[in-house]
């Protein structure tokens, strides 16, 4: 016996044709046969033998008529049975994808989804606050140490167009007050003491963040 119901029935259904297709060439075989018997009785002028060769030819051709409509009906049926099996398959995907849907539903909560992405967007806000301070901080302290190399560049290049040597003598000339210019060691110390103290300073707002 078969594991599978519906695979049996459809072989069933097509053993039940090939047994009626085989009953009807039988049929015809013997409808022709009456046919060729009564043209010779009547040829003999036999009435009564071909009125009862005519008797079984009618027999035989609906005989032949009922096998016709049974071999349709077996073939509807055979149909519906197809079709009756691909309505069970789609059934069996459908409980499966709804057993899918269902698992995945259960793992998937949309307020903690929700707040994910709120806190994925509130950090990716921080991110980019604390970058853009960096960028801010390292820009300027690498634009102010630029700016210095390139004005004491340019400086020393006039001087040199002028014919003014730059050691000793720019260093010792007086200002308007009498007073001698700073020393390049305590701007420097400067400098660098304003450019740590706003470092220091941008740090700490990055810390807060």
């Amino acid at each position: 016996m078969s594991r599978d119901p519906v695979r049996q029935q459809k072989r069933d259904l097509r053993r039940t044709e090939r047994d009626l297709e085989k009953d009807r060439r039988a049929l015809e075989r013997q409808e022709k046969q009456l046919e060729i018997d009564i043209k010779k009785a009547g040829k003999q002028g036999n009435k009564q033998l071909a009125t009862s060769l005519a008797k079984q030819l009618i027999a035989v051709r609906r005989q032949k008529t009922r096998s016709m409509g049974i071999t349709t009906k077996v073939k509807a049926v055979g149909a519906q049975t197809t079709a009756m099996q691909s309505n069970v398959k789609l059934a069996h995907a459908m409980a499966n994808t709804t057993r899918t849907m269902a698992a995945m539903n259960a793992q998937i909560s949309p307020q903690a989804m929700q707040q994910t992405l709120q806190q994925f967007e509130m950090e990716s806000a921080k991110m980019e606050m604390k970058e853009e301070l960096m960028d801010d901080t390292l820009g300027s302290v690498l634009d102010e140490s630029g700016d210095e190399e390139e004005s004491e560049a340019i400086m020393n290049q006039v001087l040199d167009e002028i014919g003014i040597e730059i050691t000793g003598k720019v260093a010792a000339a007086p200002r308007a007050h009498g007073e001698a210019l700073p020393s390049e060691g305590v701007k420097a110390k400067s400098r660098t003491r304003t450019t740590d103290d706003d470092l220091a300073e941008q740090l700490a707002r990055l810390r807060d963040l």
